[in-house]
C-alpha cells in the first residue's frame, strides 16, 4: 500500500494539478465570498466577484506549476540505480517487473492515440517512484 501511495497514487493525484488546476475557475485559491447556500441563486457576477483576485491567481498557478513538474532528478517506477540485491532472483524479479511495466506504458500510450484528451499520469514511464517535491 505504501508503495502505490507514494508512486501511481501520487502520480495521478499530483501530476495533472496543473493541467486541470490552472484555469482558476477550476480550482480557486481562495474564494471573496462564501459560497451559494441554495442551488440555482449563483449567477455570472456573483460567481466572478467570488473569484480570487490576478496576484492571488497568479501565485496558485505558480504553486501548481512547481508542484506538477518533474524533478530533473527524477527515477520512474521500476528503475532502481542502487543495487540493493546481488542474487539471481530478485534481479529477475526486478526484470520481469520492469518488462510488465513496458508491456503496461506501450498498452497506454496506444490507447492514449485514439483519445482526444491522452491521460497519460498512470503511464509507468510518467510515474516517479517515489514522492518527490
Amino acid at each position: 500500500m505504501v508503495i502505490f501511495t507514494c508512486s501511481a497514487q501520487h502520480s495521478a493525484v499530483n501530476s495533472g494539478q496543473y493541467d486541470f488546476g490552472a484555469w482558476m475557475p477550476n480550482s480557486p485559491t481562495s474564494l471573496q465570498l462564501p459560497p451559494p447556500t441554495k442551488k440555482g441563486t449563483a449567477s455570472e457576477q456573483s460567481m466572478l466577484d467570488s473569484f480570487p483576485d490576478v496576484n492571488t491567481t497568479v501565485h496558485g498557478m505558480a504553486i501548481m506549476w512547481l508542484l506538477s513538474k518533474q524533478s530533473s532528478d527524477s527515477l520512474f517506477l521500476g528503475q532502481y540505480p542502487d543495487q540493493h540485491f546481488t542474487e539471481d532472483v530478485p534481479h529477475q524479479k526486478i526484470r520481469e517487473f520492469q518488462e510488465d511495466l513496458k508491456k503496461l506504458s506501450a498498452d497506454i500510450k496506444a490507447r492514449n492515440k485514439s483519445l482526444k484528451l491522452p491521460y497519460t499520469y498512470l503511464d509507468p514511464a510518467e510515474v516517479e517512484n517515489s514522492v518527490s517535491i
